[in-house]
């Protein structure tokens, strides 16, 4: 598998890697999250190249992530800002942020406290069933092929191992 072709797989993990899979993208997106909008900020903020900057920011603008808003007139200035799509991403960074704090923090513990507004608590991303609101990990989610790709991905999903006797 290419990374130029992720798109392309039937997998929506692919498909969404070749979006938002390397760091700087990554980054770009906390960043933005934070509420940073400004090219000059980003680079700035990031130590990151303005040619892979660019590159980067017209990704996140073309898949719809990130659209340009003008912010001054004369000369035309434009700042990013994330789009209804882009705002869906958010439980994937505090998902991964609290993964990171929990597994690679140091002594002095997770850098930025999660604070839910409406109650005010510190909080912690979790998954639950859309269906019936229990908390599910990895080993309670069965795969199967999805109605419209059926007999197109019968390799793709590991086959369950013959039992031995």
């Amino acid at each position: 598998m290419r990374w130029e072709d992720l798109d392309q797989q039937p997998c929506s993990l692919a498909r969404t890697l070749a979006v938002v899979g390397d760091r700087w993208t990554l980054l770009i997106l906390r960043d933005s999250f934070l509420g940073i909008r400004r090219f000059d900020v980003f680079e700035q903020r990031l130590g990151i190249t303005r040619h892979v900057l660019t590159d980067r920011l017209k990704k996140l603008v073309s898949y719809g992530v990130l659209y340009k808003s003008p912010y001054q007139e004369r000369p035309l200035r434009e700042e990013y800002r994330l789009s209804d799509k882009g705002l869906e991403l958010y439980p994937v960074i505090l998902g991964l942020v609290s993964w990171g704090d929990k597994h690679m923090s140091d002594e002095r513990g997770a850098p930025i406290v999660h604070t839910h507004k409406t109650c005010g608590l510190h909080m912690h991303p979790s998954t639950h069933c859309s269906e019936c609101g229990d908390a599910i990990t990895a080993k309670d989610v069965k795969l199967s092929v999805g109605v419209n790709w059926q007999g197109h991905l019968d390799e793709f999903l590991p086959k369950k191992p013959a039992t031995q006797t």
